[in-house]
């Protein structure tokens, strides 16, 4: 199967992307209404604001929507998957991919923390992968 395609960096996403390479989550945050930025922009769509540092935020939150992909258009993605928004209790609201059970569950309100897998000849790609809690499935018991 041929690999996804390599994200192409640009002077604009290079701190999201060298936080990754250590890691770590990090999201645009305005300096003047200190609101998070995903995805990355020139300037805040909220204010205008154009100074926009890069901040390291948790990794963890919910599933606010999914979609689940069953037919893809683009080599190396194998379905079915699932992308989402995802609720991080800073108060951003990043985009990514659930991994590490199966599509059917996922749901709105799953707690997800965020994981990199290494994309060869790139780097560390972020996904979210659910938290495991005595609720979740591979928790339960039958008896």
């Amino acid at each position: 199967m041929d690999q996804p395609p390599a994200p192409a960096p640009t002077p604009l996403t290079e701190p999201y992307w060298e936080a990754c390479r250590r890691g770590e989550l990090a999201l645009q945050r305005c300096a003047a209404c200190c609101r998070f930025v995903h995805f990355p922009e020139p300037a805040c769509p909220f204010c205008g604001g154009t100074e926009l540092p890069y901040t390291k935020v948790s990794g963890q939150g919910t599933v606010h929507t999914f979609s689940v992909v069953e037919r893809t258009f683009l080599p190396g993605f194998r379905t079915p998957y699932v992308i989402a928004w995802v609720d991080l209790p800073e108060g951003a609201r990043a985009f990514g991919d659930i991994v590490g059970c199966p599509p059917d569950e996922v749901r709105i309100g799953l707690p997800v923390e965020v994981c990199f897998a290494d994309l060869p000849g790139f780097g560390p790609i972020p996904s979210f992968t659910p938290v495991a809690t005595p609720d979740s499935p591979r928790w339960r018991t039958t008896s």
